[in-house]
């Protein structure tokens, strides 16, 4: 080792500077406080022996000198002294010393302290060097994980969580974060949102969170419902998810054109339905979390809430109600509930539950990851305006085709042929910017063809919150009695420059409504169970250019003209040539 000896005795020095050069080490010698500091710089020792009365500058403020020049170095540092007052000795200490040699020195007491402070020395700079070495992984770590963050957000978050009529909050503990919040609008309208909690936090328990993203938004946007969507999240994390890792999940679906709300809940705490005249209706958990059931065990069965423009929707992962005060009781469910009690006309229950929240753990941080999120319903169908501003593909698509499907008998009851119809139409070139549109008329189509034609049930009843609940009780029943039942989709695209024509023909197996001679319908029958004031007939004449009713009235046809956007036009027919209207 480097060895500092300053000591103002000349003889002193001499024996000293001996007695360590004859352990092997090297030293430097200075004969008072000034020259100490200013050889420490120059030399950087190992360890320091240190007179504590010098000329000039005494030992005690040498050392406190030394001490601030090694920083986060350690140099032990051993006074050299015959002082015996204990006064004078603490002063020493507390001026940085770590130890003292007592003249006259020995060799043996010398050797031991300086191997002892050698191994002290070697272990502090290991145990810095590890420090050091975790240091730049952690930052390494971290960089990673917001570069990592960026990329989900940028897929978790391609919804519609910015719409005016949705609210949310969320807390995480750490730079990734076990709740996910996705949102999004449907092709034909409407809202499906999913709030879910994975078991733990951080980034073990946001893995989760992409392959849920994926299916999430990718579905959303085929148009799939949520009942599908949640079987097909719970497949995937079946398949991914390690034993004892799930997902509690809230799956919500809002139609402002039906009024209708649709919720499903395994695992979290209870959603709430705030309507507008102070109505309180919950959404408990009714199921296992998500990841935990086999796909064949799996229900995705959801409650069926009318709720009409105003009516509010707020759910929660459990961070919400397991904040705690400073003496460490919960917020609970029944915070909540004594919350949402309260609400003064015209409060919204997001505002209520954050600023109770606040003010009962009188501190912004959550013990856990907190998400709060709430919708309101709106009336009529809000067109997802991110279909309509996607890019278009690259990739070159049929512009003449004709294909017939058709669904039948249990199949009507188990599958949703809207996705997989709306992939077909999407495949020509420009009609994806218009997926909104052509899923309304595709909905419109089978639905009051299966509803309607096939299950003869009227429209009539969802007039009510008691008719509704008997509509969907009704509908269920029905679907379990469509033996020989059948719904026939004639599909054609015919392509023209700039624009091109989408033909629909929607046949069922029901008996049909009469026409008169206006062309306007009327029933063919009466009753609660054959009304057809639902086929929404009206919403496919404003929105195609010819809609046509073949038969007894269970045959649709319908035209919809459609052109490619202006700054389009050249990409995909190189023409400048003006176009028709639709």
């Amino acid at each position: 080792m480097k060895v500092l000896i300053a000591e103002d005795s000349d003889s002193d020095r001499l024996i000293l500077a001996t007695l360590v050069r004859r352990l092997g080490h090297q030293v430097v010698e200075v004969s008072d406080g000034i020259e100490a500091v200013a050889r420490f710089s120059e030399f950087q020792p190992d360890i320091v022996l240190l007179d504590a009365l010098m000329p000039r500058m005494d030992g005690m403020e040498a050392a406190r000198q030394i001490k601030a020049l090694a920083g986060e170095r350690l140099v032990p540092l051993i006074f050299l002294t015959s002082l015996s007052d204990a006064g004078e000795l603490a002063r020493c200490l507390e001026a940085g010393g770590d130890d003292f040699l007592v003249k006259p020195y020995n060799r043996v007491i010398l050797e031991a302290k300086i191997n002892a402070f050698n191994r002290m020395r070697s272990m502090h700079h290991a145990l810095s060097e590890q420090r050091d070495q975790i240091r730049r992984q952690n930052e390494q770590l971290l960089s990673e994980q917001k570069v990592a963050r960026r990329v989900f957000d940028n897929v978790a978050h391609t919804g519609c969580l910015d719409a005016p009529n949705i609210r949310y909050h969320a807390s995480p503990l750490s730079v990734f974060n076990g709740d996910v919040l996705f949102a999004a609008q449907r092709p034909g309208g409407g809202i499906v949102i999913f709030l879910g909690d994975f078991t733990g936090h951080g980034l073990p328990a946001a893995i989760g969170a992409m392959p849920v993203a994926e299916v999430f938004y990718g579905m959303a946007e085929k148009g799939f419902g949520a009942a599908d969507i949640l079987r097909e999240i719970n497949r995937k994390l079946c398949r991914i998810l390690p034993t004892g890792m799930f997902c509690c999940g809230v799956m919500v679906e809002a139609d402002g054109k039906q009024n209708a709300l649709r919720a499903w809940n395994g695992g979290l705490p209870d959603g709430w339905l705030v309507r507008k005249n102070g109505e309180r209706v919950a959404i408990p958990s009714r199921h296992l979390p998500l990841g935990v059931l086999a796909p064949d065990r799996f229900t995705a069965s959801m409650d069926v809430l009318d709720a009409l423009p105003g009516d509010r929707l707020v759910v929660m992962t459990d961070g919400f109600p397991e904040s705690c005060d400073d003496q460490g009781r919960c917020f609970g469910e029944e915070g909540v509930r004594r919350v949402l009690a309260g609400l003064k006309a015209e409060e919204h229950p997001f505002d209520a539950l954050t600023m109770h929240l606040r003010q009962f753990t009188g501190r912004p941080e959550p013990a856990d990851d907190l998400t709060l999120c709430s919708l309101e319903v709106i009336a009529g169908s809000v067109q997802a305006e991110s279909f309509e501003k996607s890019p278009e593909s690259s990739l070159s698509g049929p512009g003449e085709w004709h294909c017939v499907y058709e669904i039948r008998e249990r199949t009507l009851a188990d599958f949703n042929p809207l996705p997989l119809l709306l992939h077909i139409c999407m495949e020509v070139p420009g009609l994806r910017r218009r997926s909104g549109e052509i899923y309304t008329l595709l909905s419109e189509l089978y639905n009051n063809a299966l509803e309607h034609g096939v299950l003869e049930l009227s429209s009539e009843w969802k007039s009510s919150a008691k008719g509704f609940s008997l509509y969907y009780q009704e509908r269920k029943r029905r679907l379990t009695e469509i033996d020989g039942h059948y719904i026939r989709f004639s599909l054609s695209h015919e392509s023209r420059p700039g624009a091109g024509r989408l033909r629909i023909r929607c046949e069922d197996s029901g008996r049909g409504f009469d026409i008169d001679v206006q062309g306007a319908r009327s029933p063919a029958k009466t009753g609660p169970g054959n009304g057809y004031a639902g086929r929404g007939l009206e919403i496919l004449k404003r929105m195609t250019k010819e809609l046509t009713v073949h038969g007894p009235g269970n045959c649709v046809e319908i035209v919809y003209d459609w052109t490619f956007p202006d700054n389009a036009l050249g990409a995909h027919d190189g023409s400048d040539s003006k176009r028709e209207d639709k």
